[in-house]
This record gives structure tokens, C-alpha cells and sequence, in this order.
């Protein structure tokens, strides 16, 4: 079931998605419009922040193209781990959060730590 963005979610794609690039902007615009749809599916029962995102296509347009992750940086803070933002047809579809250290991560860092 959709339900809006939790705040730490939004506000780790906002600190992902900084920049005047047009990848960046348009994939920003689309965060009114996002909606999380699920949770870790990697089915290894770790627990994982990773969020699947569904955006609503009638209301925004897609992002022009680009790779995959759309972005991705290390945390400050805890040092080994990171985030990436994933699309598909140009339209935010995962967030996700991992560790290099054997310990999932299963919250979302502070925005602030995000070094792109």
C-alpha cells in the first residue's frame, strides 16, 4: 500500500538530489509526487531503510535521461555507509541504503551527513 514519504526519506532525496543539473531538478520535482510502495525486498531479512518509490506519472514529468544510480554518495558519518537513487523511465523507484561493515543500516542517516 502507497503512503507519502516519510520525512527522513524525503529529506535524504533532497540532500541526493542537490544540484542545477536537469536530472537533479526533474527528479526533484517529482518528490510531491512519490509515495513509498515497500521496504527492503532483497529477502535476506535484514532489515534495511531501502525504500521502494512510486511516482505518479499523470502528475510530473519524467527526468530526462541518465544512468543508474541517478545519485549516490557516502555518509559522513557513519563512514562506512552510503546511498544511492535508483529510476526507471526516468522516475525515482528506490532509495536505497548500504553498509560496507557487516551491520545493516536500518535508519536513515541525518541529511546533513550525506557527502555527495
Amino acid at each position: 500500500m502507497a503512503e507519502p514519504l516519510p520525512l527522513d526519506v524525503a529529506a535524504t532525496l533532497n540532500a541526493l538530489l542537490t544540484g542545477s543539473g536537469q536530472v537533479s531538478s526533474a527528479l526533484r520535482a517529482q518528490l510531491p509526487y512519490a509515495r513509498a510502495v515497500g521496504r527492503c525486498g532483497c529477502g535476506c531479512g535484514c532489515g534495511c531503510a531501502t525504500v521502494d518509490v512510486a511516482v505518479d506519472h499523470t502528475a510530473v514529468p519524467p527526468a530526462p535521461a541518465h544512468g543508474n544510480p541517478a545519485a549516490d554518495a557516502w555518509y559522513a558519518e557513519p563512514e562506512d555507509a552510503g546511498v544511492m537513487v535508483f529510476t526507471k523511465d526516468g522516475y525515482l523507484s528506490l532509495l536505497e541504503t548500504y553498509s560496507a561493515s557487516s551491520e545493516p543500516i536500518s535508519t536513515w542517516r541525518e541529511p546533513r551527513f550525506v557527502e555527495r
